[in-house]
């Protein structure tokens, strides 16, 4: 099995305030676990990872990150994981290949005088490196990386699997670029039909309405109406909505999850603290 616990879900920053409470403020990192151990691979690093170290019951964290790109909100936890900082902590981080050392990348945000600290310094146990795609093995879990579509920068989408157990992670995901597609929601493309092909769930960016392209195709990302879309050629078995919009109150997620219509998919909006055990009954 694989156990999905939800530390963040925002997209672009932080959203604090009463408007945001239910879905939750802080931004992208899921933490992975084979069941009611410590989670042993985290997807993201954005302010969400700070919400690991209480699921780590006082232990330092062993294990992966594994980012999915580079940008300030998928990273921003790093200096903040108390449970990476701890005495025995054993932490390796990884990105994607984007010819530039790891660490060198990384310190392009994390050194002075942007930040007090680089890389290296945030814990002694830290590793860095890069990763390309392909089939990898992290902590026990089979992760298949594919680069998908995305404004600044490489990133990779991740399908993730362990034993029966199987989730695709499509954050930030701007599938508009290769195109309006069939139904100008923007291209099913090959990349993310293999990573979603009958998972169990589709974790997927949906941080702007498709009313609102193509005003904001510039910025990137997708659509909830996108991502039920891809969830429904790919055969996935139910989808997530992630990345929500930083202005996006909690009301208005709820009015996308009543207006859009799944026919039998079930669709769901991240929130802070959901657990999910995959595969689902």
């Amino acid at each position: 099995m694989i156990r999905v616990t939800f530390c963040g879900v925002r997209g672009s920053t932080p959203s604090p305030g009463a408007d945001f409470l239910r879905y939750g403020g802080n931004t992208s990192c899921l933490a992975l676990s084979d069941g009611d151990g410590p989670p042993r691979l985290l997807l993201d690093a954005g302010t969400g990872l700070m919400a690991v170290t209480p699921l780590l019951a006082g232990r330092p964290f062993d294990g992966t990150v594994l980012l999915s790109h580079l940008h300030w909100d998928h990273t921003h936890g790093l200096p903040f994981f108390a449970g990476g900082g701890m005495p025995g902590a054993r932490l390796h981080l990884r990105l994607p290949e984007q010819g530039v050392p790891a660490e060198d990348l990384l310190a392009r945000a994390f050194s002075p005088p942007h930040f007090p600290v680089l890389p290296h310094q945030l814990g002694a146990g830290w590793s860095f490196d890069t990763i390309d795609e392909g089939e990898h093995s992290f902590e026990g879990f089979t992760v298949r990386a594919l680069e998908i579509p995305h404004k600044g920068g490489r990133m990779f989408g991740y399908r993730v699997s362990r034993g029966e157990a199987s989730l695709a992670y499509l954050t930030d995901h701007s599938p508009i670029s290769l195109g309006p597609g069939p139904d100008g929601l923007g291209e099913r493309h090959a990349a993310a039909l293999e990573l979603a092909h009958d998972v169990d769930v589709l974790i997927h960016d949906a941080q702007h309405r498709a009313s609102q392209f193509p005003e904001v195709a510039y910025l990137g990302h997708a659509s909830p109406e996108y991502a039920v879309a891809l969830a429904r050629e790919a055969g996935a078995r139910s989808l997530m909505l992630f990345h929500h919009a930083p202005t996006r109150t909690d009301d208005e997620i709820d009015e996308i999850l009543a207006e859009l219509a799944t026919d039998g998919l079930p669709v769901r909006a991240a929130c802070e603290g959901l657990v999910l055990d995959l595969p689902e009954a």
